[in-house]
């Protein structure tokens, strides 16, 4: 995705300012396209230099840290995720060589309050999610009501009509969730987009914390950090718990990949791993008499929930593409019948295309009844005459996405967007006005971040990760933030040069002693269970 957003004409922020660099300097640069824009929050540092509560004791340690020390940590961390193989390669690239997705030091920080609104905002807006496609796929109450047109979910290529009237197990759809958020002070959060079908990601939420403990020992010590390493285990009881009815008292969990050739395998791996399951494809499974087996050295093994990271087109030669590999023959027909659970559940992409996230605040309103605690971006729909009308109008000013774009790409960023690319979308919109949408460019926040010259406002957005199960709904604090390295950039995606950070919840000075504290967070792991065991996964692509 790209964190739309403004910066202003030297390429800093009113936040940057005076933040000491590595080298003993602050940045300093230009950002053409962006030039005149206005000021923009910093998560650290205000407009009047004064340091915002939650980074008071990182500021301070950073004032007082050796200039070369974020240097050095930062080529450590970048040795050892390169000695543990934690790569991804892009897809439809000449050179798909595995990368490395940069990783910064810095981490971001969150107080105690900020996150208790995204976390009852990021439960608002998931159960609305599952409600709204138990809705599409039974009765279609939000279509008869007309809050959402009839043809974005019928003409929609990810409308699943095979799951017309299908129960799934215990009402839930989406079990793990992405929920991309955007800052812009600090008071307001927008989502920027719903990820309800297969988001990836928490590897690196989970490695970010685990490099951060290693490394930086002393600056944990110093502050009250929420734990995320937990999140392998609220994982598999959330998927335990949406098991069918008919399971096991020790339902058996799965999680299905494509395979090693797979963008995101790592990742499929390393959880896994985490999670004591099998890490299966689709030729390690069949199905007979309705049900799922694994194959086994001691022969079939009923499987009771199959975390997928298959996409739908591929999970069911026999439903869906014919041509697929990927999938096992039949599943569907196990599903239909009540008899595995899918996480997530087919068809969900229906809920998390930007044609549809336009009318979610409609939808939180419908189905609960409730205001919406998280603001969506305004959103343009082409498809409307008087909207497209002012886009066109706008181009230069707006941002346009399509709407079953992904990853950044297939974008019109306006104000950093020269004539021809204007023309070119310009073309575009009347020519297929239904495939996209436009939307402000937001004055996202930034963070500070170590780069080439020392520290610099970078900007950055979050992906919380969300679980619904059939006893609650689970999240763990924090989730990973994804950061535009460049100067300038909008772009946080790995795939075109993004970064990630660690992202802190500060947990209140009160609370109690139930959970571990930061000392027992830092002795937990010992280096080489930190080698062999978080990360002793095969080098994968990712």
């Amino acid at each position: 995705m790209v964190a739309q957003a403004q910066t202003s004409a030297n390429g800093t922020t009113g936040g940057g300012a005076g933040i000491r660099s590595v080298d003993g300097h602050v940045e300093e640069g230009s950002d053409p396209a962006m030039a005149g824009a206005t000021s923009i929050f910093d998560e650290m540092t205000l407009h009047d230099g004064s340091i915002r509560p939650a980074y008071d004791t990182l500021a301070r340690w950073l004032n007082a840290i050796p200039k070369d020390l974020l240097a050095t940590r930062s080529r450590e961390a970048e040795a050892l995720f390169r000695r543990i193989g934690i790569t991804f390669a892009v897809y439809g690239e000449a050179d798909s060589t595995e990368r490395l997705i940069p990783f910064d030091v810095i981490p971001r920080i969150l107080g105690a309050k900020e996150w208790d609104l995204l976390r009852r905002g990021l439960e608002q807006r998931v159960r609305a999610i599952n409600e709204y496609l138990r809705d599409v796929y039974g009765r279609r109450e939000v279509l008869r009501a007309g809050i959402v047109p009839d043809d974005l979910v019928f003409q929609n290529p990810v409308f699943r009509p095979e799951m017309n009237g299908q129960k799934v197990p215990h009402n839930i759809y989406v079990h793990i969730a992405g929920i991309d958020i955007v800052r812009v002070d600090p008071e307001t959060f927008y989502v920027l987009e719903d990820n309800a079908r297969t988001p990836s990601g928490v590897s690196y939420m989970l490695e970010n914390r685990e490099i951060m403990m290693r490394l930086f020992p002393e600056l944990f010590a110093r502050h009250r950090v929420a734990p995320v390493e937990n999140y392998p285990d609220e994982l598999l009881a959330t998927l335990k718990s949406v098991a069918p009815d008919s399971a096991s008292g020790d339902p058996t969990v799965v999680l299905l990949t494509p395979g090693v050739y797979n963008s995101a395998y790592y990742e499929h791996s390393f959880l896994a791993d985490k999670l004591g399951v099998e890490l299966v494809e689709g030729r390690d499974l069949f199905v007979k008499g309705g049900l799922v087996y694994m194959r086994t050295t001691q022969g079939p093994k009923r499987v009771d929930v199959i975390y997928r990271r298959v996409d739908d087109d591929f999970l069911d030669p026999l439903s869906f593409r014919a041509d697929s590999a990927l999938g096992v023959a039949g599943l569907m027909s196990a599903y239909q019948a009540g008899n595995v659970t899918l996480a997530n559940a087919v068809g969900t992409g229906i809920a998390d295309d930007k044609a549809i996230y336009s009318y979610m605040p409609d939808i939180v309103k419908f189905y609960l009844g409730e205001e919406p605690i998280l603001k969506n971006v305004p959103t343009w729909r082409c498809r409307e005459p008087d909207h497209l009308a002012y886009v066109l109008d706008h181009l230069e000013e707006l941002v346009v996405k399509e709407v079953h774009g992904s990853g950044g790409y297939g974008m019109l960023i306006g104000p950093a967007a020269d004539k021809a690319q204007i023309a070119s979308f310009r073309t575009k919109l009347k020519l297929n006005p239904k495939g996209f949408i436009a939307q402000p460019t937001l004055a996202l926040s930034t963070c500070p971040t170590c780069v080439d010259v020392g520290i610099a406002p970078r900007h950055v957005d979050l992906r919380p990760f969300v679980l619904t199960g059939r006893d609650k709904i689970r999240i763990v604090p924090g989730g990973l933030t994804r950061v535009a390295l460049k100067a300038g950039s909008l772009v946080v995606n790995s795939s075109q040069g993004g970064g990630t950070k660690d992202t802190w919840v500060l947990e209140e000075s009160s609370a109690s002693g139930a959970r571990r504290s930061v000392l027992e967070q830092i002795q937990g792991p010992t280096s080489e269970q930190v080698q062999r065991s978080a990360f002793g996964v095969q080098r994968q692509s990712f």
